[in-house]
């Protein structure tokens, strides 16, 4: 009975191999499109230029977020991360429960998941989501004739390794293309040299994959999928919502054997132009494996049975980084790109220290110190404008802002329309400060509490943020009453709004600002005790620095508060230096937080005491 139950699975798996593809996904970190088939001549990529040459390209593929976590966050969801409260960096959130990632309904469906091997994702896994996720896994490890859907990721070409020495360059750096923002400096031709030799060192082992596929002779029976996760590990490029952080290669080969799949817009050894992201490639993975998207999922499939309508707009978003705050959220279509900074007022370049290990970062930041550049390499070191927009064909490294321009005044409203629009439907939590993600959301999950207008009232919520960061005058009476709106975060917003303003704001609203300093939230207190401290008068930053230190003690007040309330410190500068004795003494971690966060407070404490010593 047992070896007829068997043959009986066997002839079942061996009937959906052959009604089915297998579906192999070859993933690399930190990259753009620097491979020889999307027309880099610098680049010695032949593996991955083969299965390009024999599939189609992908011109104007997003990973929807420039960062790792964030942007695997949404492959393995299906959902924009900031409708889930996971969108900062290293966070931890999860999903609520009639809701699977992605490979728990191909297990569902009888196919053989393997992850070789990272995961790096914001939200709990709910249950077994691989057969195997390991250094070890693979499709050799599935039952006879049972479809697999494997995925091999590589992480020599991340962000740590390409500036990784002693090294010596195979790429000559003479040679390297240095963009528009970067100085030309040694150290900026080394990083980028030696990020090409990594790209080639990657692309030999995916080689190595493929050869194993023929090897088995599956090559006819496999769907292949190649993608970068972000944009390079080069500063402004990885972190950033520019395309120069957010464009991925992606490619992707149908065999002949399964050509009823392939999309409308396929063509062997061609490109498409049609706009696809990392929110789409759940919906597209079912698709292929005939499996029907689940309604919750925020993107569309663009191959497969279940191919959907081509979207006329991709999204991304950019939220804390390590251990600096920020909220960007980001628009393009085929021709531009629109970026919408919610917090102006901090420069691109905040210092993470992770981030400044990289030659090319240290060098950058010292030549604008010493004011030797000139635009448009200082803007990586200054403040944002609230909005961007960039002409992608005309200006492919995004140095020339079009947003103030007349004649771009109907694409900006159409873009800021879009933006809007998106964030309404995908109910974005990060118009709420970190924090306050998890406490409104409670038992429940930061979706369901986005969803419910009575706990997040987004509409209100967003309408402050989108005042309070448009720096303009004119916003002040709107701000003045927003400081006794009966929700929190509306009240955030306009404490954020008067310190985006600076002098101006923290003189037109001192008042409401001092008040604030009371407020019940955290959040809106650490916002106003920052802006007086800031640019307020000397007895301001003397009350700020003592509603600030006690909310960076994170054993007492947890690593949400005192994450913002150290930044706040650390932005405070010399103002600071009469409590820097109090702020080395602080607590250098939370025990009630993963281990994700372990660096996050001792690089804070270490940056304000190097400054202020």
């Amino acid at each position: 009975m047992r070896r007829f139950c068997f043959l009986l699975l066997a002839s079942a798996c061996a009937l959906a191999a052959a009604d089915r593809p297998n579906i192999l996904w070859i993933s690399s970190e930190d990259n753009g499109p620097h491979l020889g088939v999307y027309g880099d001549a610098y680049a010695d990529t032949p593996n991955l230029d083969a299965v390009g040459r024999k599939g189609t390209i992908y011109r104007n593929a997003w990973s929807t977020a420039p960062v790792c976590a964030p942007a695997r966050t949404t492959i393995i969801s299906g959902l924009y991360p900031p409708s889930t409260g996971s969108q900062h960096m290293r966070s931890l959130t999860r999903l609520p429960d009639y809701m699977k990632m992605y490979p728990q309904y191909l297990r569902d469906a009888g196919y053989y998941v393997s992850n070789n091997a990272k995961e790096d994702y914001n939200l709990e896994k709910p249950g077994q989501v691989w057969d195997e996720s390991s250094r070890r896994a693979h499709w050799r490890k599935r039952a006879e004739g049972q479809p697999f859907f494997a995925i091999f990721n590589f992480t020599v070409t991340h962000e740590s390794q390409i500036r990784k020495r002693p090294h010596t360059p195979e790429h000559d750096p003479a040679k390297v293309r240095i963009p528009a923002y970067h100085p030309d400096t040694p150290e900026s031709r080394r990083d980028w040299a030696q990020y090409h030799d990594k790209m080639t060192e990657m692309d030999g082992m995916a080689g190595e994959v493929l050869a194993q596929l023929k090897e088995d002779g599956l090559e006819d029976d496999t769907v292949i999928f190649y993608w970068g996760d972000h944009g390079p590990g080069m500063p402004r490029s990885k972190r950033w919502t520019y395309n120069s952080g957010l464009n991925v290669p992606m490619m992707l080969y149908i065999p002949e054997k399964f050509k009823r799949l392939r999309p409308k817009d396929y063509r062997a050894g061609g490109e498409s132009d049609r706009l696809v992201g990392f929110i789409d490639l759940a919906p597209t993975v079912l698709s292929l494996a005939g499996i029907e998207p689940p309604a919750f999922y925020q993107g569309h499939a663009f191959a497969g049975a279940y191919e959907a309508p081509e979207q006329p707009y991709g999204y991304a978003f950019r939220g804390r980084m390590d251990e600096r705050y920020d909220m960007v959220r980001a628009v393009r279509d085929k021709r531009y790109i629109y970026i919408r900074n919610f917090k102006p007022h901090k420069i691109y370049g905040q210092y993470i220290a992770y981030m400044f290990q990289t030659p090319t970062t240290a060098v950058w930041s010292k030549l604008y110190n010493a004011g030797k550049l000139e635009a448009p390499m200082t803007h990586f070191w200054e403040t944002k404008p609230a909005e961007e927009l960039y002409d992608l064909k005309q200006d492919p490294d995004e140095t020339v802002n079009l947003a103030s321009l007349p004649k771009y005044r109907s694409v900006v409203a159409r873009f800021r329309e879009a933006r809007r629009a998106w964030s309404l439907r995908i109910r974005d939590v990060g118009f709420l400060p970190e924090g306050e993600i998890h406490e409104r959301a409670g038992t429940a999950t930061p979706y369901d509490m986005g969803h419910d207008d009575m706990r997040f009232p987004l509409r209100r919520v967003m309408a402050m943020a989108e005042r309070a960061s448009a720096p303009a005058d004119d916003a002040l009476p709107q701000l003045r009453r927003g400081f006794g709106d009966s929700d929190g975060a509306v009240r955030y917003w306009a404490a954020m709004g008067c310190l985006i303003r600076e002098k101006t704001g923290v003189r037109a609203l001192a008042p409401q600002l001092r008040a604030a300093l009371e407020d019940a939230s955290p959040y809106v207190r650490i916002a106003a005790a920052e802006a007086l401290g800031r640019y307020g008068s000397d007895a301001d930053a003397r009350k700020a620095l003592e509603v600030l230190l006690p909310y960076a003690n994170a054993e007492k007040h947890g690593i949400f508060i005192a994450m913002p309330a150290l930044n706040a410190l650390d932005y405070m500068d010399g103002r600071a230096g009469p409590a820097l004795r109090e702020i080395a003494a602080l607590p250098q971690s939370d025990p009630q937080v993963d281990g994700k966060f372990r660096a996050y407070l001792p690089n804070l404490i270490k940056k304000i005491r190097m400054d202020l010593d």
